[in-house]
């Protein structure tokens, strides 16, 4: 089991880990797919293991259901203890995407999973998620 700097939610029954710098929208982009149905599995720092051919994503014992709202405060919401992991985001500013990259993969204990580099501040970050996990679906 690895402790990441990441925070990590179930959107559609896909689990999804969010990495990226302090400040860059970790909390913002999972609170904002949790308003759009996801469920919270970690904020701030997620513990990702293996489990047969697959990873999965939980939560740290001590921030279990928390998440932090910039500007609110330190909040308990309802959340899922585990999931499956599917996508890796890595947050960074727009300016620093390619904008065809190469197909990346998040490597941990072996296995690997699709890792995007993603402006999570974007309108439409929600939307490019969507297409995302369409498209992990259909391959």
């Amino acid at each position: 089991m690895t402790l990441h700097h990441a925070s990590s939610v179930e959107y559609n029954g896909k689990g999804i880990i969010i990495f990226g710098a302090s400040g860059s929208g970790k909390s913002d982009l999972a609170l904002r797919l949790i308003d759009a149905g996801a469920n919270l599995i970690s904020d701030d720092y997620v513990e990702v293991f293996r489990k047969d051919d697959a990873l999965f994503v939980q939560a740290a014992p001590n921030i279990t259901g928390m998440i932090e709202v910039r500007g609110v405060g330190i909040e308990k919401i309802p959340y899922k203890n585990s999931a499956i992991l599917d996508l890796a985001l890595e947050l960074m500013p727009r300016d620093k995407i390619e904008r065809l990259p190469e197909v990346r993969f998040f490597n941990e204990d072996e296995c690997k999973i699709p890792l995007y580099q993603f402006d999570g501040f974007s309108s439409s970050a929600l939307a490019k998620i969507r297409l995302i996990l369409q498209r992990l679906h259909n391959e």
